[in-house]
């Protein structure tokens, strides 16, 4: 993606016919532009009503628009935002006419890094604009928000200036070779680097959280067949998504819906039942159910409570740790078996009727249980790191461990300088400012066109 000093326009809002079209503009030729489309120069921030007329004169739409001035915009440009009506042929003649009075189509995420280029954003409240956008949940919006308005940014200035002042006690005797670093100062850089290094664990710990977050709890349902798993999925789901059969072996593929539930977000995952005499057909879909259990975030194992209990294949039953099980006693409405849930004590369990609906609230919460105990406290913040903030503490998180123990293996000073700067680099890619230009253009083009 190039950055000329060139003025960019785009749609800021998805296509289609709606009440509302807003076309965003910004760049060096915006206060141009806003002449000529308004006649004169509006006062900034106050919306403004025109007729928007192309270069020919002839009358496109009445519109509003709103003129933000450098460097108070949302990409320290001045800002032009003129909103008409939601007629897709509409939008687009403004955008052409945009474009044949010499503006260039904005590439995807241009506005939010020309923020960034700018100095209003950093690229962790950059990348927050698209968690806000595509948050699924409560938890996720809270986490996006937080991000947005700086926080996990405010904990990153806090490593950084924490690993500054390390690395000035220790260059300080690089400068004067002649000293040596005394008993005193090493153990307080020790200290300081063990600081840092329980700091970026903790933001390391947010990072499944994070997943979870954005892409919703993968819940995969497990059981025999026809222990009810199906109807229990529609039951979740508040309408019939699976079929449903007395027959047993109904669901051969595994099937994948999106809920919410309380404040967070579920990726609920039907699979084929677990039958220990299957057809070929029916054995690749049990391979595909074990697949997804060994993916998943959480596991409802569902039996039938009125039978004895089932005997499930020894690499599903490896698998399940109280952490990541939940056992579903399905079939509430039948008389139980005497003996049904002794083979699953260890785990939590619920008692449900998928036919009738009784027990769904108790498993609800329990669903909610299971995903708050994904969120890791850092201080008061809501904090969900993502991939690239995770590979970057990593990074940091390594180099600060080669620092101590160079640092307690009394090696060259120059040497464990060297590794507090390979993680102040590190610490430096998650918010700070980055001259890696194909790093910032390739997480910059996820972004959808407008933003």
């Amino acid at each position: 993606m190039a950055h000329p000093p060139d003025t960019i326009a785009a749609l800021a809002t998805p296509t289609g016919t709606s009440a509302l079209a807003v076309i965003r503009i910004s760049g060096p030729d915006t206060a141009r532009l806003v002449r000529e489309i308004c006649g004169a120069a509006p006062p900034p921030r106050v919306a403004h009503r025109t007729d928007y007329r192309d270069r020919a004169g002839g009358l496109v739409d009445d519109v509003l628009t709103t003129f933000f001035q450098a460097p108070a915009s949302y990409t320290g440009e001045d800002v032009l935002e003129i909103s008409c009506h939601g007629n897709p042929f509409i939008a687009q003649r403004i955008l052409g006419d945009l474009l044949a009075r010499g503006c260039r189509a904005a590439a995807p995420g241009e506005f939010t890094q020309r923020a960034f280029l700018h100095g209003r954003v950093d690229l962790s409240q950059a990348e927050a604009v698209m968690d806000l956008i595509h948050a699924r949940s409560e938890r996720a919006l809270a986490a996006a928000n937080q991000q947005l308005r700086g926080a996990l940014g405010r904990h990153m200035a806090g490593l950084v200036d924490g690993l500054l002042g390390v690395l000035a006690r220790i260059e300080a005797y690089i400068d004067f070779p002649e000293e040596d670093l005394p008993d005193e100062d090493r153990a307080l850089v020790q200290s300081e680097i063990a600081r840092l290094s329980l700091e970026t664990g903790r933001l390391l710990a947010t990072n499944r959280y994070g997943d979870v977050l954005r892409e919703g709890l993968k819940t995969v349902i497990l059981g025999r067949p026809n222990a009810g798993k199906s109807m229990l999925l529609n039951r979740l789901l508040g309408r019939e998504r699976a079929l449903v059969s007395p027959e047993p072996g109904t669901t051969r593929d595994y099937l994948e819906e999106r809920i919410i539930i309380g404040p967070h977000s579920l990726r609920l995952i039907d699979t084929a039942g677990l039958n220990p005499s299957p057809a070929p057909l029916e054995q690749r879909g049990i391979e595909l159910s074990l697949e997804r259990a060994r993916e998943a975030d959480l596991i409802l194992l569902v039996f039938d409570s009125s039978l004895p209990a089932p005997t499930l294949p020894p690499e599903i039953m490896a698998s399940l740790t109280p952490a990541r099980t939940l056992v579903v006693a399905n079939k509430a409405d039948l008389p139980p078996h005497p003996e049904n849930n002794i083979q699953f004590k260890q785990f939590e369990l619920v008692t449900i009727s998928s036919a009738t609906g009784s027990g769904l609230e108790d498993l609800q919460a329990a669903l909610v249980r299971r995903a708050e105990a994904f969120a890791v406290s850092v201080g008061a913040e809501l904090i969900a790191i993502n991939a690239r903030h995770a590979d970057a503490l990593e990074r940091a998180k390594t180099c600060l461990a080669e620092a101590k123990a160079k640092l307690e293996a009394n090696e060259a000073t120059e040497l464990v300088a060297s590794e507090l700067r390979e993680a102040l680099a590190a610490y430096s890619e998650i918010a700070g400012r980055v001259d890696n230009e194909r790093m910032l253009d390739h997480l910059f083009s996820s972004f959808c066109i407008g933003k």
